[in-house]
């Protein structure tokens, strides 16, 4: 299988933007042996601003652009050394690609990324894509990895994207107010009432939430993609996934 999984904020860094050390690692373990296992994985990562905001020592995430945009480069650095020593103790070599709106804008610049991607798994190395938030901005960049994610997925024909978010899957409510809230395992169709259920923002450092992720399932399921939501707190789920088996929200791709 082709597989995206992207990684959120909040499945690599504490609250205080500092890595996460403990789960990083076991997260790049899984990801490492599921590549082992034969599968051509691409992983887009979260998390450069966030890692800014502690290599800065910083109180709080900024609402500036230019001091956003100072901590992703910062905390770029941070995340990427971070990826290629972990993922290095298993003998994977990881790439590193930035892009921005425009890449999947312009025919020329998206085959562009399609080719290198192509050739990246043809050498057997694991890319590792983010969005360029030292130059992009919501005007004219994608805006949020979820999106991001659903983008890489439906331009690469993956088999299968996993969103890793704070949260097991799609709910009738949200769970940490709703005790009577019900996880959805599985969407066939975005309705009105499934959108309805896309909720606000996530977590204070990221960008995302469950309506980008809903964006994304859109996204997704047009081009014919399965999209599966599931909490990034155990990574060992991954392997269920990416077996087939019913964990998180599956948004099932419209095959043609």
């Amino acid at each position: 299988m082709r597989v995206v999984v992207k990684i959120g904020t909040s499945n690599i860094t504490h609250s205080t933007g500092n890595l996460n050390i403990r789960h990083v690692e076991t997260l790049c373990k899984v990801l490492s042996d599921i590549k082992n296992a034969g599968h051509e994985l691409i992983v887009v990562s979260s998390g450069a601003t966030a890692m800014g905001v502690g290599k800065l020592n910083l109180a709080e995430k900024p609402q500036d652009m230019p001091s956003k945009q100072a901590c992703a480069a910062v905390g770029q650095c941070e995340l990427m050394y971070t990826y290629d020593k972990i993922f290095s103790e298993y003998n994977h070599t990881v790439a590193q690609i930035l892009i921005t709106g425009d890449d999947f804008k312009y025919k020329d610049r998206n085959q562009n990324f399609v080719n290198t991607i192509g050739r990246l798994l043809e050498m057997r190395a694991l890319p590792i894509i983010n969005e360029n938030d030292t130059v992009s901005t919501v005007e004219y960049g994608v805006g949020d990895n979820d999106t991001l994610g659903a983008l890489v997925a439906t331009g690469i024909d993956a088999d299968l994207l996993i969103l890793l978010s704070d949260i097991d899957g799609l709910y009738t409510a949200d769970p940490r107010k709703d005790p009577e809230a019900k996880l959805i395992p599985r969407v066939d169709e975005l309705t009105e009432e499934i959108m309805a259920f896309g909720g606000g923002k996530g977590s204070a450092l990221g960008t995302g939430g469950m309506a980008t992720k809903l964006g994304a399932a859109k996204i997704c399921m047009d081009h014919g993609t399965d999209m599966v939501i599931t909490n990034g707190a155990a990574p060992e789920r991954l392997y269920d996934i990416v077996e087939g088996k019913a964990i998180g929200t599956l948004f099932a791709g419209k095959k043609k």
